[in-house]
């Protein structure tokens, strides 16, 4: 699946309230609708001029609903999903996120940061409508980049 336009996206986004992240055992599952709205919104505070950073945590739990059957591949999908419309930093930072070991870097570092204290800290951190101009203005940013190239 490969998502077209903000609309797609935003309703992907909405499918995942009540869906619950089961992918880590020993943790408590988190709705992925609310993780992602913390997340993003962790992001907003931490990295406030990086909106393509901010987009990340809110569109990476995706990949649960593309491929709910499939735990090692749902970062791919995600990422593959997301790239003709968000662009290539963010599909690169969704197939990363979810890897073990040290952050290859601080972009990296602050996504897994956020998207760790988003599953533990209850806030209310907006709703997804919120974010429709942001995720609105990097796709377009990068409808631009790729028309320039």
């Amino acid at each position: 699946m490969e998502l077209r336009s903000v609309e797609e996206l935003m309703d992907l986004l909405y499918a995942c309230r009540g869906v619950r992240d089961t992918r880590v055992p020993g943790r408590t599952p988190v709705d992925l609708h609310e993780h992602a709205l913390r997340t993003a919104a962790l992001l907003r505070r931490s990295r406030p001029a990086d909106k393509e950073l901010q987009v990340t945590g809110l569109v990476h739990p995706i990949g649960q609903l593309l491929r709910p059957g499939d735990p090692a591949g749902q970062a791919d999908h995600a990422a593959d999903a997301v790239r003709p419309l968000l662009g290539d930093r963010i599909s690169r930072l969704i197939r990363r996120h979810p890897w073990l070991g040290a952050p290859a870097d601080d972009e990296l570092a602050s996504l897994r940061h956020a998207a760790e204290e988003g599953r533990t800290t209850g806030f209310d951190a907006g709703v997804l409508e919120d974010w429709r101009t942001v995720l609105k203005l990097v796709a377009e940013h990068h409808s631009t980049l790729r028309a320039v190239d």
